[in-house]
């Protein structure tokens, strides 16, 4: 009855916020750029917010036309490489004469769609041919696509390399950290031939025992029938998905802003500010974020619960107790893969220490083969978007990545 009671909930109030929405546009052409008299400013931006209160469940655009590469703006299109029911491997196709390191960036499947790395691909265009794991909302795949767990997610990332072929590098943002690693381990003791070049991992939780956060605490402190029980929902019958199983994304988006609650707060109080006296370039800056934010989706019960018992219960990847398709998973199989670990010194995420990990595992490796770096001063985020990523952390992944190519 999760979803179902979401739903009902969503459609009661989706009058009003049409009417909020048509009212704020009445009350935007009236003033029309003028000095906002107080009353209709804080008017305007009352009904702006509540027409705002709302999730959407499709993909934002990437936004990404052009790229400056060397002195010359290059047009980017969005190209499928390959589609799954699951997933599309995308390219940023650009039109240009040089060969530039193939890259396939690792997108978490969490509750947001791929575009939260909207900021990390435009970064690395510039120097890179780049690819992601753009996840489909599970709402959205019929029950005849069959299910999808963690091996399912493990097995995608195998064929998206092979499909780019030999020669690819791979980064891996978050929660996906573990199945890169999976990924490059099995590519590995098979002798793969489009097992990756190098392998960045940023900010994932390859062993959650070490400085556990809130997040892992939570993982731990009810079994996986809980789990089970409270968080999965089915699809209603009005999507494609409908009698799927599901952990919806506007629960872990419930999850995520209560870790910080008075953050979120205060910027809508802020936004309500910057819309009532005008402040359009703040107010706007604020809105692109929750317009990405407000967009979820959802995740297959079974890559949940299988995510959530795997990684943060029984720590089956740093114990050598996980397996793939039958076959032990050995990290150490890895002998010719670059690894490349970042951590953000403030991550109430994934902690320090707990990315570092994957060192200790591909113990096969040479030192020279093996790098680590810690962002002083950023949270999670803070590793993938904003300045410390672009000024500090990109030209370590760049260097990586031309080593190793």
């Amino acid at each position: 009855m999760l979803y179902q009671t979401y739903q009902a909930q969503s459609d009661f109030f989706d009058p009003l916020r049409k009417f909020a929405a048509l009212a704020a546009d009445s009350v935007g052409a009236q003033l029309n750029g003028a000095l906002r008299p107080s009353f209709w400013g804080n008017l305007g931006a009352g009904y702006e917010l509540i027409a705002r209160a709302t999730l959407t469940h499709s993909r934002p655009s990437y936004g990404i036309d052009s790229v400056t590469v060397g002195n010359q703006e290059v047009a980017v299109t969005e190209e499928a490489a390959d589609v799954t029911p699951f997933g599309t491997l995308l390219h940023f196709k650009k039109d240009i004469d040089q060969a530039q390191p193939r890259v396939l960036i690792i997108a978490p499947l969490s509750g947001h769609f791929a575009t939260l790395l909207r900021a990390t691909v435009r970064t690395m265009l510039a120097e890179h041919d780049v690819y992601i794991t753009d996840w489909h909302n599970a709402r959205d795949v019929p029950l005849s696509a069959g299910d999808f767990g963690f091996e399912d997610y493990t097995a995608h990332l195998i064929r998206f390399l092979d499909k780019i072929g030999p020669g690819a590098h791979m980064m891996a943002v978050c929660q996906p950290c573990v199945s890169a690693l999976v990924a490059a381990s099995v590519m590995a003791q098979g002798d793969h031939p489009a097992q990756p070049r190098s392998m960045t991992l940023m900010a994932g939780p390859i062993d959650t025992r070490i400085q556990p956060t809130k997040v892992n605490e939570l993982a731990k402190s009810k079994s996986i029938k809980w789990f089970e029980e409270n968080m999965i929902a089915t699809v209603p019958a009005r999507y494609a998905g409908a009698g799927r199983r599901v952990y919806p994304g506007f629960v872990q988006l419930m999850a995520f802003m209560s870790m910080n609650m008075d953050r979120h707060l205060k910027a809508h109080r802020e936004l309500y500010e910057n819309i009532a006296k005008g402040n359009t370039e703040k107010a706007e800056q604020t809105k692109a974020f929750y317009d990405e934010y407000f967009a979820v989706l959802d995740l297959a019960a079974e890559f949940y619960l299988e995510t959530v018992q795997l990684v943060f219960q029984e720590h089956t990847l740093p114990l050598g107790q996980l397996t793939y398709q039958g076959q032990k998973v050995e990290p150490a199989a890895i002998k010719r893969t670059m690894l490349f670990t970042v951590e953000g010194e403030r991550d109430d995420i994934c902690a320090v220490g707990q990315t570092l990990a994957a060192h200790d595992l591909c113990t096969s490796l040479r030192p020279y083969r093996k790098r680590h770096y810690m962002q002083a001063g950023v949270g999670h985020y803070g590793v993938f978007s904003g300045k410390s990523w672009q000024n500090q952390i990109y030209p370590q992944v760049k260097n990586v990545i031309l080593q190793s190519d």
